[in-house]
């Protein structure tokens, strides 16, 4: 059992960020697929230096051998007021993204949120938890949605993020419990369930028939530390590396993996991210590091099955 045997992918975002623009902005499209390539992976998200063009697009991927599994949708499905354009908007988005041969979709609710409210400065200090109205508008947006992506046979994944209403372990949970299993699924990602205060083995546990997706990500327990003392805002913390690749930071990631693979058969896409500066940590090497041992942890479950 080795990584080629997995559905392993690499995040364009460990290259050049999508929340904090100046991280990694000289790279090129190039630069990127050359990279993902060269590393032998098989599938990435979109990109701000990706065509966005769907043909050229998926022509330039198929070329080297690379899937496009998803992109990133922020909604404000919390305003009844944007209902009927941020549907227009996610129908467009998904459309894109069934030309691209994706079957998910990455949605993420930013009403209130730090990092992509448009109703909001830029530079927002403390997110806006919802009302209780606006959360039902949140998941009747989300159910609507859902609706869209089922229409054209993919599956709408919720990911919970640093900086948003749904962030902490009793979000995630009030989301999970307040939504249609069929239309509403769950992106794991290890990463932004440890920063947000859940056990992200705990927390695969707890929905296993609620995720088809995953985003691998670590953290360094020492700048998380500091981010919490100090009150630091995620968009600093990220350039001052919270986030890391698996194998690099505090996670157990053996747990996760003997409890996605060997427990629950999970064969979707894993997508290593780890939203770094890449002129203090290059992408490249760290990728090819958390690759390395993403392959030790399965070479030990490979020895546990056989004995």
């Amino acid at each position: 059992m080795n990584t080629d045997n997995l559905k392993l992918g690499i995040s364009s975002i460990n290259w050049v960020n999508e929340d904090v623009l100046e991280l990694g902005d000289h790279y090129t499209f190039e630069d990127l697929v050359s990279d993902f390539s060269s590393l032998g992976f098989r599938a990435t998200e979109n990109c701000r230096k990706f065509p966005k063009d769907p043909e050229i697009l998926r022509a330039a991927l198929a070329e080297k051998g690379i899937q496009l599994t998803s992109q990133w949708k922020g909604v404000l499905f919390s305003d009844p007021s944007r209902r009927d354009a941020e549907l227009e908007a996610y129908r467009q988005h998904v459309q894109f993204l069934k030309k691209m041969g994706s079957a998910h979709v990455v949605t993420c609710e930013l009403g209130g949120s730090i990092i992509g409210d448009p109703r909001r400065e830029p530079l927002a200090a403390d997110i806006i938890p919802p009302t209780d109205e606006e959360w039902d508008h949140m998941v009747e947006g989300l159910h609507q949605a859902g609706e869209i992506c089922r229409e054209y046979g993919m599956k709408l994944i919720y990911h919970y993020h640093i900086g948003t209403i749904v962030e902490k372990p009793e979000e995630i949970d009030r989301l999970m419990q307040s939504t249609d299993p069929e239309l509403v699924h769950l992106l794991y990602d290890t990463g932004h369930a440890y920063y947000g205060g859940a056990d992200p083995l705990a927390l695969l546990q707890k929905y296993p028939d609620r995720i088809p997706y995953v985003h691998l990500k670590d953290i360094r327990q020492d700048v998380l530390d500091r981010v919490r003392r100090e009150g630091i805002r995620f968009q600093d913390a990220v350039i001052q590396g919270v986030f890391t690749v698996p194998g690099d930071g505090c996670i157990d990631f053996g747990p996760i993996f003997r409890e996605l693979l060997l427990k629950q058969g999970y064969d979707g896409w894993m997508i290593i991210e780890a939203e770094q500066d890449p002129s203090v940590a290059n992408p490249y090497e760290y990728a090819k590091l958390s690759k390395q041992y993403i392959n030790g942890l399965l070479s030990n479950l490979k020895t546990d099955i056989t004995g």
